[in-house]
């Protein structure tokens, strides 16, 4: 008469064992999947973010209008400061004014855009586009009233193209000579090229470029 067989401690210790390492193969795989997934959803917010920067970016210079005795564009080598329409549908004759900045912020390493409100007066629009300085040179933890912080960047700079040249848009060379334009416009830069250094540890790093030109000027032209 046959007896049956249980199984032996050993025998038991080895399914035990196997069952261990196949379960932490499992949760490493599992794990290595969520991360995957988690960097995945990461670059992508951070490439949305990107995007939406450089397209209110686009937007401004697009809807850059031409100032007599101010340019609509000016950077000083910390803020770019210009003179947009305040909408881009309303007629041309309807049209308010917002003086825009861009910098970065050193404190919090923020790329950030600060707009005034609507302006209709002169005095007002002279006295925005010294706020603009002021707001860009202050050192603040958190935004003030128009102001948005887009990005984290490590740097970044401009460049003009002006002279069929990209130069420092510090240097004279390509400016045209005073009294070439009574209406301002031929201050203005035929292109902007901006150049963004992503913050290393990120999920999107490197060095950014974006050129842009001037609609009247690629309309010319083509």
């Amino acid at each position: 008469m046959s007896r049956s067989r249980g199984f032996t401690l050993v025998e038991l210790l080895v399914a035990i064992a196997v069952m261990a390492v196949l379960s932490l193969m499992s949760w490493r795989a599992i794990d290595g999947m969520g991360r995957t997934q988690a960097h995945t959803r990461e670059r992508a917010d951070a490439q949305a973010e990107i995007q939406g920067a450089l397209g209110q970016w686009v937007a401004d210079l697009d809807a850059v209008l031409p100032q007599t005795n101010l340019n609509a564009i000016d950077f000083d080598g910390r803020v770019l400061r210009l003179v947009r329409r305040d909408t881009l549908d309303t007629p041309v004759h309807s049209q308010g004014l917002r003086v825009v900045a861009w910098t970065r912020h050193t404190t919090s390493g923020q790329w950030a855009r600060w707009q005034s409100p609507p302006l209709r007066e002169r005095g007002e629009l002279l006295a925005a586009w010294q706020q603009a300085t002021q707001w860009a040179q202050a050192a603040r933890d958190e935004a003030v009233p128009g102001e948005v912080r887009l990005m984290p960047v490590a740097g970044w700079e401009l460049f003009y193209y002006r002279g069929d040249a990209w130069t420092n848009p510090l240097s004279a060379t390509g400016t045209p000579s005073a009294g070439t334009a009574t209406d301002g416009s031929a201050n203005l830069p035929d292109g902007v090229r901006l150049v963004l250094q992503l913050p290393s540890g990120a999920a999107v790093t490197g060095r950014l470029q974006r050129d842009w030109a001037r609609p009247l000027i690629t309309r010319r032209r083509s």
